[in-house]
């Protein structure tokens, strides 16, 4: 498949690399490089920051070659889908796209074939929907980077999700990074310190405008999060060893059901 990729940073250059390694015929457009490049290809992925998906693929909407698909990468979907909405298409489709996979890192320089190995590929069609032969394209080409499995949601959908799945894990990484004792953790922390607090040397940009372009799913599930929270904290400044045993029952049991409907996979 001909494929351009707008923006070469970690995700777009890892989908670069990616495709490369699997033997699309692969152009990377970077800084306004377009040209034939852009007009010749069948699939355009913009991997850009979320204010500058919208601006770059209106500008260059009579570009795209007829039949082409173009996909973006933004970590939210209601906003893109909804100014995508008004823009004109000549004869191309857009789909919005969510790559589950990702680095603590950013930049080409960090960016790497196998990023996508075993990720999931959310895809969010516009609301009269897509072709199956357009959806079936879309997941040939992404298994073959790599994912192990494409889904198929809408935008509410897909939001409401990356808010619990994602999102929030990367709020209470940075919560937990900010307190002083991080500072003197060496010596004192294990596997379960390194993997909380992981993820939470953000690009500040980047996730400050994600989440406050998905603010209202964030909220909700913060609420519900620190209403457990508070639940947990109350039985163990109160001692109630049962209550305590029976959420930490809740969530094994919930975690375990999790696992096992993967491996079913």
């Amino acid at each position: 498949m001909k494929v351009a990729v707008a923006g070469l940073g970690l995700i777009g250059g890892s989908f670069f690399k990616a495709a490369k390694k699997a033997g699309h015929d692969v152009a990377g457009l970077h800084h306004g490089d377009c040209g034939e490049k852009l007009s010749d290809a069948e699939l355009v992925m913009v991997c850009m920051p979320p204010e500058a998906i919208v601006p770059w693929i209106a500008a260059h909407r009579n570009d795209f070659r007829k039949g082409a698909v173009v996909v973006d990468i933004c970590g939210t979907k209601r906003n893109i889908m909804r100014a995508i909405s008004k823009v004109e298409k000549n004869g191309w489709t857009f789909i919005g796209g969510h790559p589950m996979a990702g680095r603590e890192v950013s930049g080409y320089e960090n960016s790497l074939a196998g990023l996508f190995k075993g990720a999931s590929m959310i895809l969010v069609p516009e609301k009269n929907g897509a072709p199956k032969e357009v959806l079936a394209k879309l997941e040939a080409f992404f298994k073959s980077v790599g994912f192990a499995r494409v889904v198929v949601a809408d935008a509410k959908t897909h939001d409401s999700m990356i808010a619990f799945t994602s999102q929030l894990c990367h709020v209470i990484a940075t919560s937990y990074s900010r307190d002083p004792k991080v500072a003197r953790s060496l010596g004192f922390s294990a596997g379960s310190y390194d993997d909380m607090t992981r993820i939470a040397t953000q690009n500040e940009d980047d996730w400050s405008r994600l989440y406050l372009g998905n603010k209202d799913s964030l909220v909700k599930v913060l609420d519900s999060f620190i209403a457990r929270m508070g639940e947990m904290r109350g039985a163990i400044a109160s001692g109630d060893e049962k209550k305590l045993k029976r959420m930490i029952r809740e969530g094994t049991k919930a975690k375990k059901i999790e696992l096992a409907r993967r491996s079913a996979q």
